[in-house]
């Protein structure tokens, strides 16, 4: 529990890590919970859970094996298909557990996802059938920090195929930070007859939020204003995103712009679930009224998403009127490259953003000066490998 966050931004932390602190804790108080993994788990800074576990196996040991044994509870297989069909099967006697996975990775069981969707759905109209815990499943190595693995690492897809579907059964949750990774697997391992698709990163980013702000959030309508960075009073302009990276990116903007615009009101809105044209959790969800007195009601709202942009904006413009939208996202760019550049080739870093701002408002100077700099962003990591701008 995170009680304060006294300096916002200046203390990183690993989202993952954190996740993998509450899995060991949960496996050491439920034995029957049950970790199904590729071959990823400490690539996916998951680890901690093997101080509490073996890998479950069954047949007999070499001396260079790893720690496994009959009464594991980390299931691991390079079969994305085989281990979610397993995952399933637990769950359906009632028992709890958890999937983790590249995010590109998680596409592969899109059908059977879907598949189990439809019975969820379809076992709530039968009186006799009990609730099943939740299908929940970790997702990071994000298309956003491919630094080694490249394009064909890069696909939030899976993001795509839950938000259109209409059951209204599936949340997407985007934690901004540690504290609100902790409090969304909390909320997870409690859940019951939903998916849940938590999208984090595994390097340290910052802190921004203390487990109160997260647990309101995540609860009071999936999404909240983060005071240390909003002005007080109605804003010029509002700046939303949804995951950890995106985020980071359009805190930095709205702090560029406060130095460029110092005339000029500025809100951020953090964005912490998504469901079917909705912000928040099933059951959850933000209202109209909840959502004016967040975005405003006339002022332009600049949008960053961890996915493809058009989800989030055909999301926001169920809310209101679409001619208010600027939304970025990943759009397929870029490959082994640097974070910073990554960002610009989707033109969603901080200074893309704030182009937005710049020309609603005629100022050519700055849309020159932040293309500049993203311009010599560019030569930069190109000729050296690495960017020029901090990224953190």
């Amino acid at each position: 529990m995170i009680d304060q966050v006294k300096n916002p931004g200046t203390e990183l932390f690993s989202p993952a890590k954190k996740i993998g602190a509450i899995l060991a804790s949960y496996m050491l108080r439920h034995k029957d919970f049950y970790l199904f993994s590729p071959d990823e788990t400490t690539s996916n800074k998951l680890d901690l859970v093997y101080e509490v576990s073996d890998r479950l196996w069954n047949l007999p040991r070499e001396s260079w094996d790893l720690p496994e044994s009959p009464n594991g509870q980390i299931v691991e297989l390079l079969s994305e298909n085989a281990l979610f069909a397993c995952m399933v099967g637990h769950l359906m006697n009632g028992e709890s557990a958890a999937m983790t996975s590249y995010e590109s990775f998680f596409t592969i069981i899109a059908s059977q996802v879907m598949q189990e969707l439809k019975f969820i759905e379809q076992s709530q109209a039968v009186e006799w059938r009990e609730p099943i815990p939740a299908i929940n499943l970790l997702s990071t190595s994000t298309c956003w920090r491919q630094d080694h693995n490249g394009f064909t690492h890069q696909s939030p897809a899976l993001i795509s195929l839950l938000l259109s579907n209409p059951s209204g059964l599936a949340n997407c949750i985007f934690p901004i930070d540690d504290v609100a990774a902790e409090a969304s697997m909390i909320y997870m391992l409690k859940s019951q007859d939903v998916v849940n698709l938590n999208t984090f990163n595994k390097i340290d980013l910052p802190r921004w939020i203390d487990s109160h702000q997260a647990d309101r959030m995540l609860h009071d309508g999936g999404a909240g204003i983060l005071d240390f960075i909003s002005d007080d009073g109605e804003p010029d302009y509002v700046f939303a995103a949804a995951g950890d990276i995106v985020s980071g990116e359009a805190i930095r903007a709205v702090k560029i712009l406060k130095r460029d615009f110092p005339e000029k009101k500025f809100r951020f809105v953090n964005i912490f679930a998504l469901g079917y044209g909705k912000i928040g959790l099933v059951g959850k969800t933000l209202s109209s009224k909840k959502f004016n007195e967040l975005f405003t009601e006339n002022v332009p709202i600049i949008g960053n998403f961890h996915g493809y942009a058009g989800d989030l904006e055909a999301i926001l413009a169920k809310y209101t009127d679409s001619k208010r939208l600027y939304v970025h996202g990943y759009r397929e760019q870029g490959s082994t490259t640097t974070p910073f550049e990554m960002l610009a080739l989707n033109q969603a870093s901080r200074y893309d953003l704030a182009i937005d701002v710049a020309k609603l408002e005629g100022r050519d100077d700055l849309v020159k000066q932040y293309q500049g700099i993203i311009k010599e962003n560019h030569e930069y990591a190109q000729e050296n490998g690495i960017d020029k701008i901090k990224y953190l």
